[in-house]
């Protein structure tokens, strides 16, 4: 790593590890001793430190409270079967928090501090990194406004904050996705390629309103036409049409994932058509009527890779083959998870050392 960064630390009195039951990990219920914090004040990162996690008080009129700069990332720590704790391509987060922060107008979080934070965090808590294979330590790195006021202008004070949490797998079996025609998830020109808390909460309804007509989550559709396949509730989507790989290709609405341009190397690697292009909701049901839509799965950092099992539009269901028929996504579903814990040839030399 480059030059070491000056990061203060204060560790916890008493560990809290011995109450967390590593059988039972909800996603984001637990979080582990520690976390990262500094301050962007005067047009710099100041008061660098590890501390013991803690609640955060604030005033009502925090900005970021009222007018939404805020991003986030989230990444994970791995525990191999040589008890070594790696990173899943890290610097590609540090890239992509200081994308989000530009476009919401926020100071980037320079990329050696970022990474520097992330180590020595996780080395400090690094007992909180589950055994079991199926679990990780999730990191959730954030960034938003502190300005105390209340114009409706970019805030000239920031916080940066690291913490993690021992996690399982966020879903537990292949879902059931809807067509989404009346809501929108991101527009063009807006913010739907960045991580910002905002394009969470306005997916929250249709969300809430999905589940309760018994599906799991959405197929995001663009938001012009409805037209267009976008994205599936908070992951990247991708299709298998005949022998070919499909995914929508980056735009300013859809977030560029980590995992889906991962899984779009192992394809090239490996041999598999890929095309990244646009793709109609009626190439999906014309494909699905022929029998040439083999497979539909999302990718994302919480799920790695997670078969969808149905597709409904307007009342009609899209039924996918069953999983273990699916070759490439199983295949890349499993190197990751084999890389991640230590027992695949790293040959893209994504795995990080802590």
């Amino acid at each position: 790593m480059a030059e070491s960064i000056n990061i203060a630390v204060e560790k916890i009195e008493e560990s809290r590890i011995n109450s967390i039951d590593f059988s039972n990990l909800p996603f984001g219920k637990f979080q582990s001793d520690h976390m990262f914090e500094m301050d962007y004040v005067n047009g710099e990162w100041t008061d660098l430190k590890i501390v013991p996690y803690h609640n955060l008080t604030f005033p009502p009129t925090l900005s970021t409270l009222h007018y939404g700069q805020s991003v986030f990332e989230g990444l994970k720590a791995y525990r191999t079967v040589k008890n070594e704790i790696k990173l899943f391509r890290p610097e590609m987060h540090a890239a992509r928090i200081n994308h989000s922060a530009r476009r919401m107008c926020m100071p980037e979080v320079p990329e050696n501090i970022f990474l520097e934070a992330l180590h020595k965090l996780i080395q400090i808590d690094q007992d909180w990194v589950p055994q079991d294979s199926d679990s990780s330590l999730y990191v959730r790195p954030f960034l938003f406004a502190t300005d105390e006021a209340l114009g409706v202008t970019p805030s000239q004070t920031y916080k940066f904050i690291i913490f993690t949490c021992p996690v399982g797998a966020y879903y537990a079996e292949p879902v059931k996705v809807k067509v989404e025609t009346e809501f929108t998830r991101a527009a063009q020109g807006g913010t739907g390629n960045v991580k910002a808390a905002g394009n969470y909460s306005a997916s929250l309804l249709p969300a809430k309103k999905a589940l309760a007509e018994g599906y799991h989550q959405i197929l995001w559709t663009d938001g012009k036409e409805h037209k267009y396949i976008e994205e599936a509730g908070t992951m990247n989507i991708m299709f298998q049409i005949g022998d070919t790989i499909v995914t929508p290709e980056l735009t300013s609405s859809i977030l560029g994932g980590i995992t889906r341009k991962s899984v779009i190397a192992l394809a090239k690697e490996w041999g598999v058509k890929i095309e990244e292009r646009r793709i109609s909701v009626d190439e999906l049901i014309v494909a699905s009527k022929a029998g040439l839509l083999k497979d539909a799965f999302g990718t994302g950092t919480a799920v790695t890779i997670h078969h969808i099992i149905s597709i409904t539009k307007d009342g009609v269901d899209m039924i996918l083959p069953p999983v273990e028929e699916r070759e490439f996504s199983n295949k890349a579903k499993q190197y990751l998870k084999d890389l991640k814990i230590g027992t695949a040839d790293d040959y893209m030399n994504w795995m990080v050392n802590l």
